[in-house]
């Protein structure tokens, strides 16, 4: 439940802000391209799945990896890779960071070629946060009748 619930919230939220989701509050002056729109979807279910695992449904203490370097590192790369994969879906020219660094014509010319590569770059971050947040939980013993010869 905290898996679809976060991904919602994330989904949402990055595509209202970058107007992958039309509304009337925010603008956008470049239309989007078409990987915006799975680089969305992966974005969010990534963080999803990322947020599921600081969840625990007993009341044994912390869950596995919370209080150790690679469980913080895992939170630290989720977010940093939930971040760059908003920087990538948005609007290069509304982007106020590329507009103060390169100017409009410069955003369009340097920051827009980038976005791929800052898209691959946020779901990857994800994608090893999670790969090492799941490489630390604990595992269940299988029972001896349950393992193959």
């Amino acid at each position: 439940m905290t898996a679809v619930t976060v991904a919602g919230v994330v989904g949402v939220l990055i595509g209202w802000v970058t107007v992958l989701i039309p509304n009337t509050v925010f603008g956008r002056d470049i239309a989007p391209v078409a990987w915006n729109y799975p680089v969305l979807v992966a974005t969010a279910i990534l963080s999803g799945l990322l947020a599921a695992t600081y969840v625990r449904t007993d009341s044994a203490g912390p869950a596995p990896g919370d209080d150790d370097s690679a469980g913080a590192r895992s939170g630290r790369l989720g977010a940093l890779g939930a971040v760059a994969s908003w920087f990538a879906v948005g609007c290069p020219v509304c982007n106020k960071f590329a507009l103060l660094a390169f100017g409009y014509t410069g955003a369009q010319t340097w920051f827009a070629p980038f976005q791929p590569l800052l898209a691959a770059l946020g779901l990857g971050l994800l994608w090893i946060g999670l790969a090492i947040r799941l490489q630390n939980q604990e595992r269940c013993m299988v029972p001896a009748e349950w393992s193959s010869p």
